[in-house]
Parts: C-alpha cells; structure tokens; sequence
C-alpha cells in the first residue's frame, strides 16, 4: 500500500513569469532520483513550470513540451543532474510507459511528468505531485496557454515518501 502524503502547501502565482520562478525554485530542492509529477489542465502552466525546473537545474536545450516525442533528455551544462521531461499525456496505459524505460535512468536524473498522474506514481515511492488549477471560466480550448498564459494560478505540491519530510516546499508554512 503507497504511503500518504508527508508534505503539502500551496503557492498563488499571479504570472507566467512567476510560474517559470516556481520552477526554478523548485529547482534547487531537487537532487538526482527525484520524481516529479504535474497535472492540471490544458494551458495550466505544466511546461512553463518545467521550463522553470530547466532553468533551474542549467540543462542544455530548449525545454518544450515533448508531447509527440514523449520524453527529452536535456544534460546538465555544469554539476547539476540531468532533466528527463516527459509528457504522458497520449500514453493511456502502465506498460506504455513501463516501455518508455525511464527507471533506467531514474537514479542519475531529474525526471519530470507531465500528465503524469495515475500512471507514474510507480517509478518512485519518494514523489512530489504538483496539481496547477486555473480559475473558474478559463478558456480550456487549444489557445488556452497562449491567450490566458498571465492569469493567476494555484499551485497545490504533496510530497511523498521521506524524501519530502523536511523539505521546504514553496508556500509551506
């Protein structure tokens, strides 16, 4: 039986801009193995975010969303680990990601999920799961991100497994 939660806060972010400094944020509190789940709907901030963790971990590449090749691998341009950024979006099953082989490099990375939830929480016990909510009457049509990418936004992050305990999450209080 996976263990509860032993982490949570929530952070409001007014911007775009202040989703990608969340990333970055975030950034310094990941370490090689962390698993790191986001969810949310259409144009809620997920690759803006994980742009942000790019960023912040100094990977080479542009981060984009990798929806139609599934997952990128962006190396490290100094010390730090190197970024797997994943979209699970049209993958509809376990075994298809179980194919995408990611625990083969799960130790040695960063690995970060979009429309991960439901499907990832397996490769790693030790997990941190952003749910990125978008207020009421947003538009959730394929413009969404471009038209309402400066609407503020709530940011949810549970922690699991002991990895999370202690770590100070933005907005934990």
């Amino acid at each position: 039986m996976p263990a509860g939660p032993v982490a949570r806060s929530s952070v409001h972010v007014p911007t775009a801009a202040a989703m990608h400094a969340l990333g970055q944020a975030l950034a310094r509190l990941l370490r090689p193995g962390d698993v790191v789940v986001l969810s949310g709907d259409l144009g809620a901030g997920k690759t803006t975010l994980a742009q942000g963790i790019g960023a912040g971990l100094r990977v080479r590449g542009q981060v984009t969303s990798p929806t139609f090749v599934i997952a990128r691998v962006h190396p490290s341009v100094g010390v730090g680990p190197p970024l797997v950024h994943v979209d699970a979006y049209r993958l509809g099953s376990l075994a298809e990601v179980d194919d995408l082989d990611l625990d083969a490099s799960l130790s040695e990375s960063v690995t970060v999920v979009e429309w991960g939830e439901g499907l990832v929480e397996g490769l790693a016990p030790d997990r941190l799961e952003l749910l990125l909510l978008r207020p009421h009457g947003s538009a959730g049509g394929p413009d969404a991100a471009a038209i309402d990418a400066d609407e503020p936004r709530t940011v949810r992050l549970t922690g699991y497994g002991p990895r999370w305990e202690h770590v100070p999450l933005p907005g934990r209080r």
